[in-house]
């Protein structure tokens, strides 16, 4: 029986079956401003002529998977009224077979462990859209007492980024879709914080920060891209007709609220903190083994320069007599996916899972019991 694996992510959804490449969909509904009658689902987005003027509605559509298993992933301490929710719709809408409900870390741990199995604990850091969560595994176990999630994610970001632009040079509160593509073209994670905000103060050749970023206009730019360093013209007077955005300290200042957030008034604390605060939750003689196995997934992780910094803050903050090792999967969007993917190839895959049957006899108490949330 064919197994559909979901990694139900807020911004996109990593889905695909057990024995098929992954795809990575927006994880929404939209409609345009110009096209009102019409809805456009998760990839359709490349269809839309003007994404301009995009607004999303929640998405949820009437399919039939009669022969199909799902392994679905949640978040950490999803309230029990979503929960069984989500098993009415699994069950009774879609008609699955069979149902994993999981969280994304477990399958990214279920990867890293047949990936090292020497190794018997990691510490998993899902940086995404909405939040970022930090959570410790044992043995493919979560340990509960040490979770830490930080309302920081790529969301924020985003806005945050979207607040200096409109502030500073071109009013884009409703670009959304626009600025959350010049994040990812453009912002990286500095090594010295300090240091690059005096380069982004100098003038002309001498600030390497600096860089033009080509706006779309949608009927002869598709997509925005960064101008070339020879073809940047220093003024900022360029003869064409596009649109520019020059960006300078916000490549970095921005990414910086990961490991900072009370720089913009959230009292939280930063991802590196966090971690070195998550591993001291737990017994003194497994603290090393955390160290030496702390696992980057999620999108705000491929900033560049993310894990170095990640690396370098841990190890000011630990012990010199242990080991620091901060590992970052060649894909870490889809690294949980994978993990998914694996856990359906398990032998013990019948005896995780809840069946129709199951469900129908004892109904939402039997999916409370089998899955580890």
């Amino acid at each position: 029986m064919a197994t559909l694996v979901l990694d139900n992510g807020a911004y996109t959804a990593k889905i695909g079956y057990s024995h098929a490449n992954v795809s990575v969909i927006p994880n929404c509904q939209f409609r345009s401003k110009t096209a009102r009658l019409k809805t456009f689902t998760a990839n359709q987005l490349d269809e839309i002529k003007d994404p301009s003027g995009l607004f999303y509605i929640l998405p949820f559509q009437k399919v039939d998977f009669v022969d199909t298993n799902i392994i679905i992933t949640e978040p950490y301490f999803n309230f029990s009224s979503i929960q069984e929710s989500m098993n009415e719709i699994l069950f009774e809408e879609y008609q699955f077979q069979a149902v994993l409900r999981v969280n994304a870390g477990a399958l990214s741990a279920h990867r890293y462990f047949r990936d090292n199995p020497s190794e018997l604990c990691c510490i998993i850091v899902d940086s995404g859209y909405s939040f970022t969560h930090i959570v410790p595994y044992c043995r493919s176990k979560k340990k509960k007492e040490a979770i830490i999630r930080i309302n920081v994610g790529g969301k924020l970001l985003t806005n945050h980024l979207k607040e200096i632009i409109s502030y500073r040079q071109l009013h884009v509160m409703d670009e959304t879709h626009v600025i959350n593509q010049v994040k990812e073209d453009v912002c990286y994670v500095s090594q010295d914080f300090y240091k690059d905000m005096e380069i982004a103060k100098l003038k002309g050749e001498e600030n390497t920060v600096m860089v033009d970023y080509v706006l779309p206009d949608f009927s002869t730019i598709k997509k925005g891209f960064c101008k070339p360093r020879e073809e940047m013209v220093l003024s900022g007077k360029y003869k064409t007709g596009e649109q520019i955005l020059r960006l300078t300290n916000e490549r970095f200042a921005v990414p910086e609220i990961l490991f900072h957030p009370s720089d913009i008034g959230i009292q939280e604390m930063g991802i590196p903190e966090a971690i070195v605060d998550s591993i001291q939750n737990l017994p003194e003689e497994m603290q090393p083994h955390f160290f030496k196995n702390i696992v980057l997934t999620g999108g705000n992780t491929l900033f560049p320069g993310f894990r170095d910094r990640v690396y370098s803050e841990v190890r000011c903050l630990t012990p010199t007599d242990y080991d620091v090792s901060v590992v970052l999967p060649e894909n870490p969007i889809t690294y949980s996916w994978e993990g998914g993917k694996l856990i359906s190839e398990n032998d013990d895959f019948e005896d995780m899972v809840v069946t129709r049957e199951d469900y129908e006899e004892h109904g939402h108490n039997i999916c409370e019991e089998k899955f580890d949330i």
